[in-house]
């Protein structure tokens, strides 16, 4: 039994997938470290808005801590709190954005996750998982995608700084003993998603009549797996770390491909609204297709996602209508 002063640390738990990972654990009784940087890559009032939801649902038996502050700095920022574990979520995200903002992308994705790597290897932590994506896959033309395919042509300076994560996390478990699991993500979505994603640029053209814009003429597929079947997969992986010893990256997807065209026609089914429709040319950075292969994480923990598309976007509409009240 672990003591009331002993904590699982989250970093990035402003962000979308932390708010709700941070809300899973303390209703499972965990007690709960955030350290967010509230930067300003997307609007901070939506950060703080999800900082204030684990306030209303994280419980009375539990303990839960928030600092705001850089992964840049973890070690100060945690040296009066016990750790015992670590999910590393923060991260500069975003594939267009890298494209022009490279600077970013180093300082988080490769300095800071430096530091935390470091952070953790001088403890004895009971697990690390941190962060990784589909995007390492670049334009693969083998599905479904498996974690032992290569993963040297990625497509964007975002997915280079994931592919580095986990080449830096691997020569951290030669040379100084750190056991971890990087969970590539496959194109997550749902309540209190980021406004730089397609859902919410999607939903929010769809509203306000304004162009949409579908990139490769329609022809994108991509393995939408909604944020609770996310959540499940790491708390599965962080409940049977033990069986990870010779893991070192795994999928977390839907299992299955959708077309994009597919998820809009969802879109305006739910909204009452008929998107206006662009086609546009292929963007540089992007991926035609994304599916992963989750048999791995599957064998490992029994993950099963459970939300299709269809139900994952009517529960993501029905969350845009009440957050923003239209």
């Amino acid at each position: 039994m672990r003591k009331k002063s002993e904590f699982i640390l989250i970093t990035g738990c402003a962000g979308f997938i932390g708010m709700h990972l941070v809300i899973r654990l303390l209703k499972a009784g965990y007690n709960v470290l955030g350290l967010d940087n509230l930067n300003d890559y997307y609007d901070v009032s939506l950060k703080k808005a999800r900082l204030s939801h684990i306030e209303a649902e994280k419980g009375e038996f539990n303990e839960w801590c928030f600092i705001e502050g850089d992964i840049n700095e973890i070690a100060n920022h945690l040296a009066d709190y016990d750790v015992y574990g670590v999910v590393h979520l923060a991260a500069q995200a975003g594939v267009r954005y890298s494209l022009t903002h490279p600077e970013a992308y180093i300082k988080s994705n490769v300095e800071g996750f430096n530091q935390v790597l470091k952070y953790c290897s001088a403890r004895n932590l009971d697990f690390f998982i941190y962060a990784s994506s589909s995007s390492v896959y670049g334009m693969a033309d083998k599905f479904p995608l498996k974690e032992n395919q290569m993963t040297h042509q990625p497509e964007s300076l975002y997915a280079a700084t994931k592919i580095m994560n986990e080449m830096m996390a691997g020569i951290m478990k030669k040379t100084n003993g750190l056991q971890s699991v990087g969970v590539r993500f496959f194109t997550v979505y749902g309540p209190w998603g980021r406004p730089d994603m397609a859902p919410m640029l999607f939903t929010n053209a769809i509203m306000n009549g304004e162009v949409l814009k579908v990139f490769n003429n329609g022809e994108m597929e991509r393995d939408f797996t909604f944020i609770d079947d996310i959540v499940t997969g790491i708390t599965s992986i962080l409940e049977n770390f033990d069986k990870f010893e010779n893991t070192a990256v795994v999928n977390i997807g839907k299992g299955n491909s959708d077309k994009l065209v597919d998820f809009i026609s969802y879109l305006e089914e739910y909204l009452g609204q008929k998107a206006v429709r662009e086609h546009m040319p292929m963007q540089k950075g992007d991926v035609v297709r994304t599916w992963a292969d989750v048999s791995q994480l599957e064998s490992l923990t029994g993950f099963e996602p459970k939300i299709g598309l269809k139900t994952g976007t009517k529960l993501f509409v029905d969350w845009y209508k009440l957050y923003h009240k239209c």
